[in-house]
């Protein structure tokens, strides 16, 4: 069985949710839990973690702004998308961006990005390649946006 819960601090996930991230595989994980345990997310703002049997196995952002430059108006941002190892392969990825768009809708946005470097992830849960654009940290990644 699969849950998808959107967390804010103090979720009872929330603790488990940083100790998966900052041990995941992927070098951005470290990144989130340090996001999560300074409380750096607006009132609106989400982190989605995927339990798969009771167990987190991947997790998801929605925020306000990705690694682009503030001159762009662009928002909000699906970032952090991960699923572990042992869970992928099912669709995960694409259950939680359904739930982050989902709320994303709910609060009134029309439309959700994601950057990212990865070819043919995104577009097969129909979101359009912009372009490649130039980020924060002085590197290229591509904009994908899709309407909700």
């Amino acid at each position: 069985m699969t849950d998808i819960f959107a967390m804010t601090s103090g979720h009872e996930l929330w603790e488990d949710t940083i100790l998966f991230s900052e041990n995941c595989s992927w070098k951005a994980g470290p990144f989130l839990a340090e996001k999560m345990r300074r409380g750096n997310f607006s009132d609106w703002e989400r982190v989605f973690v995927a339990c798969v049997d009771g167990k987190i196995a991947g997790f998801c952002t929605l925020s306000e702004k990705d690694e682009l430059p503030a001159h762009y108006d662009f928002s909000p941002f699906i970032g952090f998308v991960f699923v572990g190892e042992n869970y992928r392969g099912h669709r995960l990825s694409g259950q939680m961006l359904e739930i982050a768009a989902d709320y994303a809708r709910s609060i009134g946005y029309g439309k959700v990005y994601v950057m990212s470097g990865e070819v043919g992830l995104y577009e097969k849960y129909g979101f359009e390649k912009l372009g490649e654009y130039k980020t924060i940290y002085d590197t290229t990644d591509q904009l994908f946006v899709k309407s909700i």
